[in-house]
């Protein structure tokens, strides 16, 4: 009965397939001219599809007749009758510009455009429209390509290899290719889910699966990603949009007895976060008809140089009109780089009544079905409404068919040895500054691994200070493939003083997660390490190498306090699959005081003279040898973390609420001739929280103190981060002014702050030559408190994003123990800085 059943269901579908028939053909202007991403769509549903770049567009029905509707804006609609019966039928479309209808208005002196009532309309409008339909659900395909103009022979001084960027001899090519198949949940005011049932990615990889929602109902409209502008744009008909825009009625058209407003939208103003280009409102009932929206660089885009968004909404019932597809074009020419993309969404089979259950948004924000990537051609060719140009076709070709290639041959000897002697040669070059890096393959479980060996150049393992003098600090590492799931990483440090003579040398081994996102039971890694090691007083290390070189060298100022110590250390770290973070460690040090050993400037200044190197605000407290045996637990949460679900894992993705940490370390007597003896505890939040318009606010406050402070020596103080130098680069982990350890102690109780606010373009738009160079202001405050005579607190302004890179403070930093004093600051902070600072860190 079963097979049966099986064989009848069988036939059905086969019969129904085969009664289903393509229409196909081109969208034109009456010049016979390709009309891009125009919307083609069966009348009274949200069946269709969009023509691709060359007009092409092809629509698969079940025999029948309908009426095909082609749209395109600024073109007159046109409906054409089908009966499909044949398996293919061949159907153009020729559109015409719009007649657009100008009314005679006789505008008295002080009056306004006509497009100004019609706004006022659609602004009252706009939150009935937004929250019109509680939850919904569609269907998005959505495919995305980026192709290249031109690429410099030269990058920061290197060769660009044509061949990696993905591209021919001429500069020219298609470097990212995607398309996918996404369910689409949304419920008020702000529950979305996303079921992606397919992905394909040219050549492999994960494709662009997440619709790029965009409502203009919104005040605020997020245009794809937060960096591309971090303040969002104010819609046309936002709230206040009547403030930054300044409108022009363009004409009026009917359309199936409507009438449609065609609305040119001007900026007042440049450099503040707003759209031009052209948006159109029915008459009557003052609903978004489509719009013709540009963003560029002078309207606070970043990253790229202009966003081009098209929407066309269409009638899903008599009262209710959604997106019906959707296209943003992207362009990009920047150092030599010129690029182009387009990526467009089609929406599909809406349904305004999906009953969804009151737990069906949970927080898996995208599930991945178990054969997301695993689809065969014949089933993109029967599932895509935007047909392929001729070049996408080649691409997916011959790169999947390269990636198929290369997979069937990356576990050869022969492929292996390329691949070991395809790495460059070490030259004098690498082994004096830049790195010298070796990987090593070899075949495991059908897939390529490798161990590798990464040495510092010799000149950044060159360190100076006034304990050692010169020091040479070489940090090899060695990475090995274990399994896998798992790896090895050896990190031997030797380090050589010239000056003071001392070796040390000690070896520190992580063994864990080779993959560096979470499965679904989370990550662990252990870690050992132990012998001989030089390190700061403060081990939260307030003051860099670089820094402390320059100003010991150059201004003879030797901030950097140092001892040595025999240590072993073991530490477990847990990643568990919501993203808390669980740290145990032991840590054992026989702790040994240094003295300064050499007095060596480059400039002479016989004025100044080097301090001791036991902390001169600490004299008083003695730093003799002596033995600490510490244990410490931390854990860190973020409650409702979201998710992506592959088949297989969980990836965190983050959450809107803050991050808290804990932290309990006890010094433990009378094991191993340990003399520490004392209890601290920590508590912290800290946050990004993106106002938007108004910016964003970030923050870090903490509290602690000692419980019990029997036997606390200098290493074991709470330390507050001071920085005497120009340069910061710890914006909430520091005070910017402060010395670096006179405010250090073993207080029952302390509490910090660091609080700042990016305006991101807020206020610095009205100095019309920061709001044409796009630097931004930025505040905040630092503060801590122990006691009334143990305080302190600074406030700073600055300018932020200057060339994309810089960030300079003026601070005011006021010190109970000291007259006020105020400094300035210079660190990373832009759209290019914050990524540099991210690296480095």
């Amino acid at each position: 009965m079963t097979k049966f059943l099986s064989t009848t269901l069988f036939v059905v579908l086969c019969s129904l397939y085969c009664q289903a028939a393509l229409v196909k053909g081109t969208v034109t202007d009456n010049n016979n001219q390709p009309l891009p991403f125009a919307s083609i769509f069966i009348k009274g549903t949200t069946t269709g599809t969009t023509s691709n770049a060359a007009g092409q567009y092809q629509l698969e029905l079940p025999n029948g007749n309908y009426t095909v509707v082609c749209q395109y804006i600024g073109y007159k609609k046109t409906e054409v009758k089908v009966a499909v019966t044949a398996a293919e039928q061949q159907l153009n479309f020729r559109l015409e510009p719009l007649q657009m209808q100008i009314k005679e208005i006789v505008v008295k002196a002080g009056g306004e455009d006509p497009a100004y009532a019609i706004i006022r309309e659609a602004i009252k409008k706009r939150k009935f429209y937004q929250e019109q339909v509680y939850e919904y659900s569609c269907t998005s395909y959505i495919k995305g390509s980026i192709g290249v103009r031109n690429v410099p022979e030269k990058f920061l001084g290197k060769k660009v290899d044509k061949k990696d960027v993905g591209v021919d001899s001429t500069g020219k090519g298609v470097v990212f290719l995607s398309e996918s198949l996404t369910k689409v949940y949304c419920r008020q005011p702000d529950k979305i889910k996303l079921d992606v049932i397919s992905s394909r990615v040219s050549g492999g990889g994960l494709g662009l699966d997440f619709p790029a929602i965009i409502s203009f109902y919104d005040n605020n409209v997020s245009a794809v990603i937060t960096q591309m502008g971090p303040r969002g744009y104010i819609s046309p008909i936002a709230e206040n949009a009547l403030s930054f825009y300044k409108y022009k009625l363009e004409g009026t058209f009917i359309d199936d007895g409507k009438t449609v407003n065609k609305i040119q939208v001007i900026p007042k103003r440049k450099h503040e976060p707003l759209f031009s280009g052209s948006i159109f409102i029915t008459d009557g009932d003052w609903r978004i008809y489509s719009v013709d929206l540009l963003l560029t660089g002078d309207y606070q885009l970043e990253i790229i140089d202009t966003l081009n968004i098209r929407q066309t909404h269409v009638e899903v019932t008599p009262e209710v009109w959604r997106t019906k597809d959707q296209v943003l074009h992207i362009a990009l020419d920047k150092f030599g780089f010129a690029m182009a993309g387009n990526f467009v969404n089609v929406y599909s089979h809406y349904n305004l009544d999906p009953k969804l259950g009151p737990k069906f948004f949970d927080n898996v924000l995208i599930k991945y079905d178990s054969s997301y990537n695993k689809q065969p051609h014949g089933y993109w060719d029967s599932i895509r409404p935007v047909p392929l140009e001729p070049l996408e076709v080649k691409d997916f070709h011959e790169k999947d068919s390269a990636a198929q290639a290369n997979k069937k041959a990356a576990l050869s000897p022969r492929h292996i040895d390329s691949l070991q002697h395809a790495q460059k040669k070490i030259t004098v070059a690498n082994i004096l500054w830049s790195d010298v890096s070796r990987k090593y393959y070899f075949s495991r479980d059908s897939a390529v691994l490798f161990n590798s060996l990464n040495i510092k150049g010799l000149v950044k393992a060159l360190k100076y200070n006034t304990v050692e003098g010169l020091a040479l600090a070489l940090e090899p590492t060695l990475y090995f493939n274990t399994s896998d799931e798992t790896s090895l990483v050896i990190r031997p440090n030797i380090r050589y003083g010239l000056s003071n003579t001392h070796l040390n040398a000690f070896t520190r081994i992580d063994f864990g997660k080779r993959s560096k996102v979470a499965n679904k039971i989370g990550r662990d890694t252990w870690s050992i390490a132990g012998g001989k090691r030089i390190m700061q007083i403060n081990p939260a290390n307030p003051i860099g190498n670089l820094m402390n070189e320059l100003y010991t060298l150059v201004f003879k100022e030797n901030y950097m306090k140092l001892y040595e110590n025999w240590f072993g250390n073991l530490a477990y770290g847990r990643t568990f699959q919501n993203n808390s973070r669980l740290a145990v460690s032991l840590l054992y040090e026989d702790r040994m005081p240094l003295e300064n050993t050499t007095d060596f400037v480059l400039f002479k200044n016989d004025k100044k003279s080097f301090t001791p190197n036991h902390p001169e605000e600490l004299s008083n407290i003695p730093f003799t040898r002596h033995k600490a045996f510490v244990a410490s637990i931390g854990f860190s949460f973020q409650p409702g973390q979201q998710f992506v679900e592959f088949p297989d894992r969980k990836i965190s993705i983050g959450s809107k609420y803050p991050t808290f940490t804990v932290q309990y370390i006890k010094g433990i007597p009378n094991i191993a001739n340990s003399v520490v003896d004392y209890d601290k505890w920590k508590v912290a939040v800290y946050d990004n929280m993106n106002f938007k318009l108004f910016g964003e606010f970030r923050y870090q406050v903490s509290a602690g103190g000692f419980l019990n402070d029997k036997n606390v020596q200098l290493p074991d103080y709470q330390h507050f981060n001071g920085n005497r130098t120009f340069y910061n680069d710890r914006y909430l982990n520091s005070f910017q002014l402060a010395p670096y350890y006179q405010y250090s102690t073993t207080a029952s109780f302390y509490a910090m702050a660091n609080l700042e606010h990016h305006f991101n373009g807020l206020l610095t738009n009205k100095i019309p030559l920061l709001n044409k160079l796009k630097w931004n202001l930025v505040i905040g405050s630092n503060a801590f408190y122990v006691n009334q005579r143990n305080n302190y607190i600074e406030a700073f302004a600055g300018l932020e994003n200057i060339f994309k890179v810089a960030r300079v403070d003026v601070v005011a930093g006021y010190q109970s123990q000291a007259p006020t004093r105020v400094g300035v600051r210079v660190g990373f902070g832009g759209v290019i800085g914050s990524a540099l600072k991210a690296a480095i860190d």
